[in-house]
């Protein structure tokens, strides 16, 4: 491995917090080649009567350099 360039992201999901991270490396995929590493830095939700509607993940991906 070389070089490796860091992004923040946040994934959203209304299923749970590990599909709000799935979601977001699947997002990233599509323009973003040589994913290599995810960190998970913090996990939040968002509540409505007394319901989590919405699990959010703030990620950090990391991918090789391919310059």
């Amino acid at each position: 491995m070389g070089v490796i360039i860091v992004r923040e992201m946040v994934g959203t999901s209304p299923r749970s917090w590990s599909d709000a991270a799935r979601q977001a490396v699947a997002t990233a995929a599509r323009t973003v080649r040589n994913i290599k590493t995810v960190e998970v830095v913090k996990s939040t939700a968002v509540v409505e009567d007394g319901e989590i509607v919405e699990y959010r993940v703030d990620l950090k991906i990391g991918f090789e350099y391919e310059g």
